[in-house]
């Protein structure tokens, strides 16, 4: 039988932010994780200066290519913003788990490599079987297990699936051709959104986002600019894939155990505040922990994502509908309007 103060399932990065916080505060944890580090995850890889300035809170620096802003561009259209106050930072997923787990383990976070099997709710903790056998035991869990949340299932918290016709999925790959601007590139073709970040002087990761079947050469093919940026450029690594991104929750809290990341609900991809928002949440999961409140959890995650799930829901319906070919062209007449959204979801 093992124990701790807190245990949190998921090692990524917001499990890992989630530990840092809680050992900042004095706790002792466990974080529960089956995969080895350094982690990976398809996802645009740009963290927001919000994120960033999070991350800097907890003593997290990851290296990375400065970010300006952001642009949005059809091919006869384009918008962009820089960002008003302070850069972001393109990071590679990996780095930012590596120097995440750094500063956890820096910090003596207890790591055991395992898969949560069952979980049992009792009055004053709550007891979790790893797939081996192994029972821990803790007064307090965060589950921080990403979109297919294993936490999530296991306290029968699934909100309702999305219809298959509706549902978007992400890949992503790194090319070796060194970054031709300091903002993150979104180019908008008739289906699908290719996000290009650069992650470091020699490397820009290109993450396409739109229905199954998902075909990242033939996305960048049907996007002449991008294709002709990448033209000749080796993929220094394999495809990897995300989806379906919109996954609900019908609570943040269940009992003794409470909900963040990915794992607490997404919407899509498409605003590239996942990180800032999952930082948030980090730091106020540990905060309702310490006080014993989960409802004061569920008013921050609402706090806190309402931007992200107004905002991030809108442009997804817009994606979808006719309004899809007009939604560049419209930004691109109301710049100012364009930057102010920019600036909300950047903080």
């Amino acid at each position: 039988m093992t124990a701790a103060g807190l245990v949190v399932v998921g090692g990524g990065p917001i499990g890992l932010a989630c530990a840092i916080e809680a050992r900042l505060a004095g706790m002792d944890v466990l974080v529960i994780e089956p995969r080895d580090d350094p982690i990976d995850k398809a996802c645009g890889e740009g963290l927001m200066p919000g994120a960033l300035a999070a991350l800097h809170r907890i003593g997290v620096d990851p290296p990375g290519h400065p970010l300006a802003g952001i642009a949005y561009l059809d091919g006869a259209n384009r918008v962009e913003h820089r960002f008003a106050e302070r850069p972001g930072r393109g990071v590679r997923r990996t780095v930012l788990h590596r120097e995440l787990a750094r500063r956890a383990a820096e910090l003596n976070t207890r790591v055991v490599r395992g898969r949560v099997a069952g979980l049992e709710q009792r009055r004053d903790g709550v007891q979790l079987r790893l797939a081996d056998g192994e029972l821990v035991e803790a007064p307090w869990v965060i589950g921080a297990d990403g979109l297919h949340s294993p936490v999530r299932r296991l306290l029968g918290l699934d909100g309702r699936a999305q219809h298959p016709v509706r549902r978007r999925y992400g890949l992503r790959r790194h090319y070796a051709v060194a970054p031709w601007t300091d903002l993150v590139e979104v180019h908008w073709s008739p289906l699908v959104e290719a996000y290009v970040t650069p992650v470091d002087d020699r490397t820009v990761g290109v993450a396409v986002l739109g229905p199954r079947p998902l075909d990242q050469a033939a996305a960048i093919e049907a996007i002449p600019a991008l294709g002709e940026r990448l033209a000749g450029a080796e993929a220094v690594t394999e495809a990897r894939g995300a989806g379906p991104l919109l996954q609900r929750s019908r609570s943040r809290a269940s009992g003794r155990v409470l909900l963040a990341g990915d794992a607490s609900g997404y919407v899509d991809a498409l605003t590239g505040e996942g990180m800032r928002v999952g930082f948030a949440q980090a730091r106020a999961a540990v905060a309702a922990v310490r006080a014993g409140n989960t409802e004061q959890y569920e008013r921050a995650w609402r706090a806190t994502t309402r931007d992200f799930r107004m905002l991030t829901t809108g442009l997804v319906v817009a994606a979808r509908s006719s309004f899809r070919p007009r939604i560049v062209p419209t930004a691109s007449a109301r710049p100012q309007l364009f930057g102010a959204i920019v600036e909300r979801l950047s903080r």
